[in-house]
């Protein structure tokens, strides 16, 4: 005899899908200093991004087979670790000076909603899925990242301790890159600070893990997609970022949001950012059925996607400011 089990449908919540494109093709970053260095430093970065956005676009539509690649381009303002200009200011002259250099920005974001976007604690929701992978032979000396607020891709070097007596000091020995080739790359990323009254500020580079898994269609709360672009259609901008909507949709014939993969086209001072961006992406477990829909829906359109979240993020830095 076996027992019957019943439930409720409801009580099992559904992962909504999104629409995915082939690419999300990042034409920019964009910080206070940016703002203040005037529209002749924003002119200067379209001008340079320009061609390697040509050439991203390029090796989509080789991937993409003869079909006509899905690319949709994003722009992520920061309005998280200062509050500068306005949208009615900054969102036309951005759009300006990426038309005077060929390009459209489809999508822009505001960094604040990759740490909270309306009622949802994104930031929050993505720390909690973060996978402990402790070094092999290590001994679980160093406390879990929930506590630390540091991940790291190895081993660290051991803290130095005053001898016992009649024993000799330990010898120092270097960090220990988990995955190492040869030699090893250590790397320790802070993902956030926390102040005595428990507020916590997330740091830049899990700011922008949390961007990444957005822009691949990765992050869901309750089964629902987060940062759900909003199509503009007022004839202006707010004067204030919070009447901003966290992801705007600028142009409305833009190919979806999400993709299959992600490339941002950066200055180089990004690079150590987007190094410690790959670290947290390998240590994240993201959603598993969002995981299985893109799959699903990449192998009806024979479209070959890494398995590994990290490997679907791609980076093009050029030198300068």
């Amino acid at each position: 005899m076996t027992d019957a089990v019943f439930r409720e449908t409801t009580a099992e919540p559904r992962t909504q899908a999104v629409a995915l494109s082939h690419l999300s093709l990042e034409v920019g970053h964009f910080y206070m200093e940016d703002f203040e260095a005037g529209p002749e430093h924003l002119r200067r970065h379209f001008e340079r991004v320009r061609p390697w956005v040509e050439a991203a676009r390029a090796a989509a539509a080789d991937r993409a087979g003869g079909r006509r690649p899905r690319i949709s381009t994003c722009f992520l303002v920061d309005d998280y670790f200062t509050r500068f200009s306005s949208p009615a200011e900054l969102v036309p002259l951005l759009l300006a000076e990426a038309g005077r250099a060929g390009l459209t920005v489809d999508y822009l974001a505001r960094e604040s909603a990759c740490a909270h976007a309306g009622e949802v604690p994104v930031a929050e929701a993505v720390a909690g899925r973060l996978v402990e992978e402790p070094p092999p032979g290590s001994y679980g000396l160093r406390p879990p990242v929930a506590q630390t607020g540091w991940l790291a891709n190895g081993e660290r070097s051991p803290a130095a301790r005053a001898p016992q007596a009649m024993k000799k000091a330990a010898a120092w020995q270097p960090p220990r890159e988990t995955a190492a080739r040869r030699h090893s790359v250590f790397l320790d990323v802070e993902l956030w600070s926390e102040a005595p009254d428990g507020h916590r500020t997330w740091s830049c580079p899990f700011l922008a893990a949390v961007w990444q898994l957005a822009r691949l269609g990765l992050l869901r709360h309750r089964g629902e997609p987060v940062l759900v672009p909003r199509p503009h259609t007022a004839p202006g901008f707010p004067e204030d970022w919070d009447e901003l909507p966290p992801l705007v949709r600028l142009n409305p014939r833009a190919d979806p949001f999400a993709a299959y993969r992600t490339c941002s086209v950066l200055p180089n001072r990004f690079l150590p950012v987007e190094h410690a961006v790959r670290v947290i992406l390998d240590r994240t477990e993201a959603d598993p059925e969002a995981l299985r829909q893109a799959a699903e829906r990449s192998a009806r359109e024979a479209v070959t996607v890494p398995d590994s979240v990290a490997d679907r993020v791609s980076y093009v830095f050029y030198a300068g400011a």
